[in-house]
């Protein structure tokens, strides 16, 4: 008798985490049903995301998620964050998905569920023209400050490269780290190759160098939260056909490989 009880318990318990599993909700069907994809972005971080000289928002990332909207059949609204704020951002459900220029770094994996990479590209290190350091091994002295963002792995890259140099993260997004480097306030920044040559371009010729050792590799992707399954798979799946019609390609040589996008924003 007693194990007939017991087995109907479990069998209870079995058919109450079941249908926990049927309620709980579904972000996906959520957007749908709201007519509207929240999307965390960075606030300026070209050619990912920034507000243009139109004041329109737009970048890589951004065009991609209107993309999304539009194959959802919803308008897109976009959040606008410092860096370090995006995953909290995601977490505490201010947003529905992060779209930036964010490495998949193990850590941050451990909060947050990533897409398959849309890109992968590397960081490297830029200086003003003229500087004496032209390599890791140069700035890897405890006189050099080299510049990084607050919350990115550029930290955790100049750290492993350069471990007696000084290093000192700025808060924020954009040039930020770049102008520092420009006003002398720091000598060398670390930043991945598509974004420092985007930022780089907005300075006069022959302001800033850029250094040609490839420092990490850096693949990158946008992210849901981990219980957001069927958002994920659609944004995969998502990717996968603008691959094929060849969307992702015009989008990525329009706004990474080139600096076309300069002229018209």
């Amino acid at each position: 008798m007693r194990m007939a009880k017991l087995g109907r318990i479990l069998l209870v318990l079995v058919l109450f985490v079941g249908l926990a599993a049927v309620a709980q909700a579904d972000t996906l069907e959520e957007i749908v049903q709201r007519g509207e994809l929240r999307v965390a972005v960075q606030t300026q971080g070209p050619p990912f995301s920034f507000v243009d000289k139109n004041g329109e928002r737009t970048g890589s990332s951004v065009e991609f998620c209107k993309l999304m909207a539009q194959e959802m059949g919803v308008k897109v609204v976009f959040l606008d964050y410092d860096w370090d704020g995006l995953i909290p951002a995601l977490l505490s459900k201010k947003a529905d998905i992060l779209a930036a220029d964010m490495t998949t770094k193990l850590s941050r994996a451990l909060k947050v569920s990533f897409t398959d990479p849309f890109y992968t590209t590397g960081q490297v290190m830029y200086v003003k023209t003229g500087s004496p350091i032209k390599s890791a091994a140069d700035a890897n002295k405890p006189e050099v400050t080299v510049a990084t963002l607050l919350g990115s792995s550029y930290t955790e890259t100049a750290k492993k490269q350069m471990p007696k140099a000084t290093i000192k993260e700025y808060k924020g997004g954009g040039n930020i780290a770049m102008n520092a480097v420009v006003a002398g306030h720091a000598d060398v920044g670390v930043a991945d190759l598509s974004s420092v040559n985007a930022m780089a371009a907005t300075y006069p010729p022959g302001t800033l160098t850029i250094l040609p050792a490839m420092l990490s590799y850096e693949p990158l992707s946008f992210a849901v939260r981990p219980e957001d399954r069927h958002l994920l798979e659609w944004v995969n799946l998502f990717f996968e056909w603008i691959r094929a019609d060849g969307r992702y390609e015009a989008n990525m040589n329009y706004w990474v490989k080139t600096t076309d996008w300069q002229k018209d924003h």
